[in-house]
């Protein structure tokens, strides 16, 4: 593998990573912005962004635990790369069309970051 593929490997998997922390980290805040709402809605809303960050963070620890055992070595190594960009892919077009379409910076420049994270892993593997 070479260096630059490492690095944009390693890059990626810290990105998401650090992305889905910056996800969790503020949850309580983002829940008590929705206001007065039922306890159903409440434990919906938190489960729903904790599960998002902790995706996030998934992809970030799997692509990193790879990236530090070799790198896309084998083809079945390479496809988990490509399946984590394809998630990430996915993940950014639904955050384009729900939470980027908000007034909220930090949800506006979601999709940037996931798309770029996917593309990094994506030419990454065969750099």
């Amino acid at each position: 593998m070479s260096t630059i593929a490492s690095i944009m490997l390693y890059a990626g998997s810290i990105a998401i990573t650090v992305w889905g922390i910056a996800h969790i980290v503020p949850t309580k805040s983002v829940i008590s912005g929705f206001g007065a709402i039922s306890q159903d809605n409440l434990r919906i809303i938190t489960m729903e962004w904790i599960a998002e960050g902790l995706t996030l963070c998934f992809i970030g620890a799997l692509t990193l635990f790879l990236t530090l055992s070799g790198g896309p070595q084998s083809a079945i190594i390479a496809n988990v790369y490509r399946i984590c960009a394809l998630m990430l892919i996915v993940m950014a077009v639904l955050s384009l069309f729900t939470g980027a379409r908000t007034s909220v910076v930090f949800f506006k420049i979601c999709p940037v970051v996931k798309t770029t994270v996917a593309v990094l892993f994506l030419v990454g593997i065969v750099v």
